[in-house]
């Protein structure tokens, strides 16, 4: 754990350094991230923290405005023809990789391919896909089995997994391995030689950056434009040592600071820059006893309670939680209040005990992984512990830091060889908006998201969804899924809440949505 004594060293160590390799205090940006960046590829983990590294380091062919629309990124714009199942996606000239070589279509083909197989909004639009191909330096052409309308909005989506566009050298790693070499076309160059693990993360404005033109910045669309010449992630892993930092003003922008603290960080600026907020997740491992069993994934439906969970990381101020919450974003389209009632219903853990019981349950250690170092997710994880210690689990609950807790959770062994059974995690809305993005709400077992459940059923419903023809019937079919979902539970929806984040008062041009460090400007 970085104490208050080893942060003050860094940043002495900081200010040693050449100026040259530092820049003014003016152009560079201090950062608290939400955790530590242990894993570097946005392909191979869902984790937020990595996604936000990635959308820095790596462009994407469509970025999402402000309306959750699909806006041309790094295409100029796209052609659709014969009866909507060929899409020709033309690349904006200029767009050039950290290395110096020239962004091509067969870049952006590879790294498609590779993002297909491991996002469930990609996984989709590959299935769609007949044949993806460059047919010259600057054409990306889908042709589809049938057609998809919302290509672009997979393309460029900002939830986890974003579709990076990288070298084609690079595309073409096994999406199942690491990519560790940084060599992306977006607005920020990653700094390997100056990165110290569980310390600091550093990017430099990427110089051969074009920002498209026209438009105006919202979330992850409109031009780009970088105001600072160097960005510094600073992991400060105590809370109090990082409201100190920020109250000092040795930091610029603490991306979540708890809800505890806020209080104290008087005279900054201090908001909801995402209005979909974060939706709390129970996963299991569906492979491994005793989550393999839907009878004993049943038994939790009897004690959660939400508010427990939320008002454990917020506080008790309402206008931070929101509850009861299913498997859609509460305030958009798909949200459902279809078998809520499961949720709202008396809470009862003898009857949890008598049903785990009868579930043929025979005492099988729970492994349940908790954040040491990210005090949301360890607050969720506190209470899943005395939950399911409670309702008659054998828990053994292992605490360590979060990136550990990412690089576990992709093991599929069984428990007495390093394996897991539960974690809690946390989803933007936008992820769970419907059926297309929900990376958690797939039912395709070994080729699923982590903790990988199997439904039939909740894949049917969810084909079904997608070849809807208008937002009535495919309201209706999330109903459905919904109710499915709650019988199935490929995981355990704990809430939804809205995360703060707090700057100084002179940075101006902060975005809605996740951190970006475009547009940003240091007063």
């Amino acid at each position: 754990m970085l104490n208050r004594r080893s942060f003050m060293a860094l940043s002495g160590a900081a200010l040693a350094a050449p100026a040259l390799a530092q820049g003014s205090a003016a152009r560079t940006l201090k950062f608290i991230p939400q955790a530590d960046l242990t894993v570097l590829d946005p392909i191979w983990t869902t984790a937020y923290v990595t996604r936000n590294h990635g959308l820095a380091v790596f462009d994407t062919l469509y970025g999402t405005d402000a309306r959750y629309a699909a806006q041309p990124q790094m295409v100029a714009g796209h052609t659709v023809e014969n009866d909507d199942k060929l899409w020709r996606l033309t690349l904006r000239p200029g767009l050039t990789f950290h290395d110096g070589s020239p962004v091509l279509a067969r870049d952006c083909v590879a790294s498609i391919a590779r993002w297909g197989k491991r996002d469930a909004m990609g996984q989709t639009l590959m299935a769609y896909t007949d044949e993806l191909s460059a047919p010259d330096d600057r054409t990306i052409q889908f042709r589809l089995k049938k057609p998809f309308a919302l290509l672009p909005e997979a393309l460029g989506k900002v939830g986890s997994s974003i579709c990076a566009i990288m070298p084609e050298r690079l595309a073409k790693t096994d999406p199942f391995t690491q990519v560790t070499e940084m060599v992306g076309s977006g607005p920020f160059r990653f700094k390997a030689d100056e990165r110290v693990v569980g310390a600091r993360v550093v990017y430099e404005r990427f110089a051969g950056y074009v920002p498209r033109e026209g438009g105006e910045p919202q979330w992850t669309s409109g031009p780009k434009r970088v105001f600072v010449d160097r960005v510094e992630w600073h992991v400060i892993p105590d809370q109090a040592t990082a409201a100190s930092a920020m109250q000092t003003g040795e930091m610029d922008w603490w991306e979540q600071p708890p809800a505890d603290l806020v209080p104290t960080l008087g005279g900054l600026t201090t908001r909801i820059t995402d209005p979909t907020g974060l939706i709390g997740c129970l996963r299991m491992n569906q492979l491994q006893p005793p989550f393999d069993n839907p009878a004993i994934r049943q038994v939790l439906l009897k004690v959660v309670d939400q508010t427990d969970f939320m008002q454990a990381v917020t506080g008790t101020d309402p206008k931070l939680i929101h509850v009861p919450t299913g498997f859609f974003c509460p305030g958009l389209p798909m949200a459902s209040d279809v078998g809520l009632d499961v949720l709202t219903s008396k809470r009862d853990y003898e009857a949890a005990k008598t049903a785990l019981a009868a579930a043929g349950y025979k005492g099988e250690k729970v492994v349940l992984m908790g954040a040491s170092d990210f005090p949301s997710l360890k607050a969720l994880a506190d209470v899943a512990a005395d939950m399911l210690t409670r309702a008659g689990f054998n828990v053994d609950y292992q605490v360590m830091d979060w990136g550990s807790v990412v690089q576990r959770r992709a093991k599929k062994d069984p428990i007495a060889q390093g394996g897991w059974s539960a974690f809690c995690t946390f989803w933007a809305g936008l992820d769970q908006a419907n059926p297309a993005v929900s990376a958690f709400l797939r039912g395709t077992g070994q080729s699923a998201a982590i903790g990988w459940p199997t439904s039939e059923k909740i894949e049917a419903l969810r084909d079904q969804w997608l070849d809807a023809p208008d937002t009535a019937a495919r309201k209706q079919l999330a109903g459905a899924l919904q109710r499915q979902a709650f019988t199935d539970l490929p995981y355990l929806p704990l809430g939804q809440y809205f995360n703060q984040t707090s700057y100084k008062p002179s940075l101006t041009g902060v975005l809605d949505g996740v951190p970006m460090f475009w547009n940003v400007k240091k007063g």
